[in-house]
This record gives structure tokens, sequence and C-alpha cells, in this order.
């Protein structure tokens, strides 16, 4: 009896926890950027689905942007396509650009849509397409790796860039109760279609709804210091200074420019997590301590 009474106090107390942050963040819209291990592994895609359905019930606006590079490469080694990388892109062809619309749009999309409602929430998918969401343009990227050689041009093929989000389906469907899962596909002014970086897409939908919080699932804790240790809380002038001196490299760089370009905008803070951990989105919002890198201007 008395180890009942422990444990029940235990759980008012973690309830009593969460209650500002629940009273804060009461009819806010959160984009969470999903990706990494956490949409491979199946104990983790049900807790990220009970998750994203509690944060709908307690009273948030969740909206998820996905990605899905293992699943796409899955299907391209099936089809006998060798995917290809340039400089950690993606080249993106037109045969590898219908397998990405198919597995991105199609399976992985619908997937998260019909995890979430088996857990009594009501998904809906997206892609770009759907009400001209996301229109967007080809990427021409101009790297520049040594001052003393001429830049290289890399044509990446369908690879697009963002150039505006219209939210007016997104709106209409979080204000009707639905939870818009978006595919990071885009549309280009002839009706070309375009893969678009997820941790872009959601950066910008982010500031398009002006949405109270960013948050990005990743395989990692977080940003970490040149010791390897957690930062707990960073802001844009610390993080360029880290990039400068290479403390912040590789994968990272690119989330964490998403990241700046989000809280310079009108995004109040953006989290990178570490989205191997269950019920990670409800530990960073709603406890005290959190438990990854929290980006502020």
């Amino acid at each position: 009896m008395e180890t009942n009474s422990i444990m029940n106090s235990n759980v008012a107390d973690i309830l009593i926890e969460a209650l500002p942050y629940i009273r804060r963040f009461y009819g806010m819209t959160i984009v969470i950027k999903y990706g990494g291990h956490a949409m491979v592994d199946e104990q983790l895609k049900d807790a990220f689905a009970r998750d994203i359905t509690l944060m709908k019930f307690i009273g948030l606006n969740p909206v998820v942007v996905h990605g899905g590079g293992p699943q796409i490469n899955s299907v391209l080694d099936r089809m006998g396509i060798s995917p290809k990388f340039v400089r950690g892109m993606r080249l993106t062809d037109e045969p590898t650009m219908d397998v990405v619309e198919m597995v991105l749009g199609g399976k992985v999309n619908k997937a998260i849509v019909t995890q979430i409602n088996q857990q009594g929430g009501k998904a809906v998918g997206l892609s770009g397409k759907d009400g001209g969401l996301i229109l967007s343009r080809k990427l021409h990227i101009v790297y520049q790796e040594d001052s003393n050689k001429p830049p290289e041009i890399i044509d990446p093929g369908l690879v697009g860039e963002v150039t505006k989000i219209n939210p007016d389906i997104i709106n209409t469907l979080t204000a009707k109760g639905f939870i818009p899962i978006i595919a990071p596909v885009g549309i280009g002014s002839s009706g070309e279609t375009y893969n678009i970086n997820a941790d872009l897409v959601a950066s910008k939908i982010a500031i398009a709804l002006s949405a109270g919080r960013l948050i990005f699932l990743t395989d990692v804790d977080g940003v970490l210091d040149a010791t390897g240790s957690l930062i707990s809380s960073i802001n844009a002038e610390n993080i360029k200074k880290m990039v400068a001196e290479k403390a912040i490299s590789g994968g990272m760089i690119p989330k964490i420019e998403c990241a700046v370009d989000a809280v310079k905008n009108g995004v109040e803070k953006v989290h990178i997590i570490n989205g191997k951990k269950r019920h990670v989105l409800l530990l960073e919002l709603f406890t005290d301590s959190g438990i990854g890198t929290e980006v502020t201007v």
C-alpha cells in the first residue's frame, strides 16, 4: 500500500510539473520535423504517435513535417536505381523523383497518418502540392571549398528550394481539430515537382505559421560543445562563432542554419532533441529541465 502511495505521489508530481507548460503552450502552433531513427524503430514510432495525439488533446496545434531518406533508398534499391549524393545532397533525376514522391507522399506519409489515427488523433496527410502549400524553384548550388580555386557549380537535378508557403490549408485543418502531416515535396511555377530538404520545409512552415516552437527530432542529443557535452541553450550569435570555429560541423550545420532562420523570423524558440528517446517531445516541452538544445535569438 505504501509503495502504491509513493508511486501515485510521483505521478501526481509529474502532472503538476507539466501544468504550467500546458497552460503556456495552450493554443500554440508547434511544428515538428520528424526524421531519423524515430521513424524506423517500432516502439519509437508508437511513442511519437502517442505524443502528437496527446499534444492535440491538451490544446496544442502540432504540425508534422517528415523526412524519409532510408525508406526512399530501400525502394530505389529494389528498383535497381543507385542513389547518388554530392556533398551530402541527393541527386534527384526524374526516375528518382518519381520514387521520392511515391515514398514520401504515399507510403511514409500515410503510415504516420495511420499511426496517429490509431491513437485517437485525427491526422491528415499532405504534400506541398496540396492547396499550393509549398511553392518552389530549382535549387542552384555554388560551392567553393578553396578560395584560390573557382567555385564548383553542382546541379542536383529536381531538388528545390522554397519560394513561398501558403498556410491556408494547414490553418483550416488545425482549426477543425486535424493534425497536418506534411511530405516535403514542392511544386514549381510550371507544375514541376521538387524534392526539398525536410529541415528547410519545417523551418519555412514554422515561420509562415508564426509557430511558437519548432522542434527537430535528430539522432543526437542536440548541439554539443568542444568537449562533447550537451549545450542546453544557445543563441544565434554563439552559433555563428561555433560554426566558424568548426565546433558545429557536418550534418548539424544545415539543421542549425534552419533553426537560426526560424528564430530570426518570428518563431519564439527552436528545440533540437534526440528522437531515439521515447516520449522525447513531452520531456522537452513539459518538464523543467528539458533534454535537448534550445535555440533562441
